[in-house]
C-alpha cells in the first residue's frame, strides 16, 4: 500500500512537472510569434507574387558564377500590381513575402544604398520606363533586346545600391554598352529626389493621458485633400497640431492628434484614411517580417493605386490637480515680511537705518518712526502717536490704582485700632 501511494504520488508529481514544462514554453514561444510581423499601420502593403520577367544573368567582380536578372512583381491589398528592381544584392527573395512601403531612409539590405538619387535616375531613364528601342539608341546599341536591357539595368542598379561592378569579361557587348551608359550618366538632379509616398501615417500608434493631445502623426502622400474616417469617443477629435482646429480632412505634410478632454475616462481613438493614388517610380519597399528576411525592392514603374492607412491611440484617465492657493484682497492676520509705507502698529522685523541724520525732535509727535541718535546702528522699533498715548493713560490707571490701594489699606488698619479699643 504504501508503494502504491508513493507510486501515486510520483505519478502526480511528474505530471504536474510536465504540466508546467509546456506552460513555460508555451509562455515563451507566444512572444515570439506575436514580434513575428513589425508594426506598420501607416504605409502601403503589397505581396510578392512572383516574377514579371527574367532578364540575361550578368557576371560581377567578386561573385562566383552569373547573376541572375528579374523585374518582381508586388500585389498591393487594393489588387493593382508594381513591377520592381532589387536593390539588395546579397539577399534573396522570399517567396509570398509581404512587403510596406518605406522611406529610402529605412533602407534594411545587406547594402549600404549609398546613392538612392543615382538609382532613381536609372530607373527613369531605362527599361521598362523607357522603350527597349530609345535605350538601345542612347546607348548606341543596334537590335537590344528586352533581356539585354533588363539584365543591365539592374547591373547598373546594383552598382549604387551595393556596390557592384559588371566584369569587363563574359558578358554580352550590348548588356556592357547599355550598364556603362547608365552608370556613366546617372546624376544626383532635383527630379531624382525622393519621390512622395502613395499614402502613408506615422507613427502607426500613439499614447498618452487625457487632457492632452495625444499623437503627432505625420501624413505623407502624393494626393490631396483625403478625407478622414475617424473612430473616437464622444467629444474626442482629431485635430491639426499647428492651428489646433478639428480635421475633415488631410494632405501631404499634415501633422495631426486626438484632442482628448481632460474628464475623459481611459480609451481608445483611431483613423483611416483611403484615396487613389500613385506609386512613384523609386518608392521603396521592404520586407515586413522581422525574423524572415527578404531582399529589398524598388518601384520601377509607377502606377494609380488605390492605398489606404490608419493610425491609432490610447491614452489612460487624466491627473487631477489640486487648488492651488490664490491670493486674496482680504488683509491677512499674519505679518508681512515686507516692510510698508503705511505705519504699522506691529514691529517691523527688518532693523532700519537711517540714510542720514534726523532732524531735532520735536514736541510734535511724528507719523514716522525715529531712530535715536545714539543707537543708529542698533535695531529699532516703530513708535506711533497713537501707541504713545496708549503708554500714558495706562500709566495714570496704575496710578490711580496704587492710590486706591493704600486707602483702603490704611482705613482697615484704622477700623481694626477701633475694635480693639472698644
Amino acid at each position: 500500500m504504501k508503494n502504491s501511494s508513493l507510486a501515486r504520488s510520483l505519478g502526480r508529481t511528474g505530471l504536474a512537472a510536465t504540466a508546467a514544462a509546456f506552460l513555460a514554453f508555451g509562455l515563451a514561444a507566444a512572444p515570439a510569434a506575436a514580434d513575428e510581423v513589425e508594426t506598420y499601420e501607416g504605409s502601403a502593403r503589397a505581396q510578392y507574387i512572383g516574377n514579371a520577367q527574367d532578364g540575361t544573368s550578368v557576371k560581377l567582380e567578386g561573385v562566383q558564377g552569373k547573376a541572375s536578372t528579374s523585374l518582381f512583381n508586388l500585389k498591393l491589398e487594393s489588387g493593382d500590381v508594381l513591377t520592381t528592381y532589387c536593390i539588395d544584392f546579397r539577399t534573396s527573395i522570399r517567396k509570398d513575402a509581404w512587403y510596406r512601403e518605406d522611406d529610402w531612409a529605412n533602407y534594411p539590405g545587406k547594402g549600404d544604398f549609398a546613392e538612392p538619387a543615382k538609382v532613381h535616375w536609372i530607373l527613369q531613364n531605362s527599361y521598362p520606363t523607357v522603350s527597349v528601342e530609345a535605350l538601345g539608341e542612347a546607348a548606341g546599341v543596334q537590335g537590344l533586346s528586352q533581356g539585354d536591357a533588363l539584365g543591365a539595368t539592374q547591373a547598373a542598379i546594383w552598382h549604387y545600391s551595393n556596390g557592384m561592378k559588371l566584369k569587363p569579361q563574359g558578358n554580352s557587348p550590348a548588356v556592357k554598352a547599355v550598364y556603362d551608359y547608365l552608370v556613366g550618366n546617372a546624376q544626383d538632379l532635383e527630379q531624382t529626389a525622393e519621390p512622395d509616398a502613395a499614402l502613408s501615417v506615422t507613427p502607426g500608434e500613439a499614447s498618452g493621458q487625457a487632457g492632452e493631445t495625444v499623437g503627432e502623426f505625420l501624413i505623407k502622400t502624393n494626393g490631396s485633400d483625403i478625407p478622414v474616417d475617424l473612430s473616437a469617443p464622444e467629444g474626442v477629435e482629431l485635430v491639426d497640431l499647428e492651428t489646433g482646429e478639428p480635421v475633415a480632412a488631410v494632405n501631404n505634410g499634415d501633422t495631426v492628434g486626438f484632442s482628448v478632454p481632460a474628464d475623459a475616462e481611459a480609451g481608445q481613438a483611431s483613423f483611416s484614411l483611403e484615396t487613389s493614388s500613385s506609386v512613384a517610380t523609386g518608392r521603396l519597399f521592404k520586407g515586413e517580417s522581422k525574423h524572415k528576411e527578404t531582399q529589398t525592392l524598388i518601384t520601377a514603374k509607377g502606377g494609380s493605386v488605390t492605398v489606404s492607412a490608419s493610425a491609432s491611440a490610447t491614452w489612460t484617465e487624466g491627473t487631477v490637480t489640486p487648488p492651488t492657493d490664490t491670493p486674496s484682497d482680504t488683509p491677512s492676520d499674519t505679518p508681512s515680511d515686507t516692510p510698508s509705507d503705511t505705519p504699522s502698529d506691529t514691529p517691523s522685523d527688518t532693523p532700519s537705518t537711517p540714510a542720514s541724520p534726523e532732524p531735532p525732535a520735536t514736541d510734535t509727535p511724528s507719523d514716522k518712526p525715529s531712530t535715536p541718535a545714539d543707537d543708529r546702528n542698533q535695531p529699532s522699533l516703530p513708535v506711533t502717536g497713537g501707541a504713545l498715548a496708549g503708554l500714558v493713560a495706562a500709566g495714570v490707571a496704575a496710578l490711580a490704582a496704587g492710590g486706591g490701594a493704600i486707602y483702603l489699606s490704611r482705613k482697615r488698619k484704622a477700623n481694626q485700632s477701633d475694635d480693639l479699643v472698644g
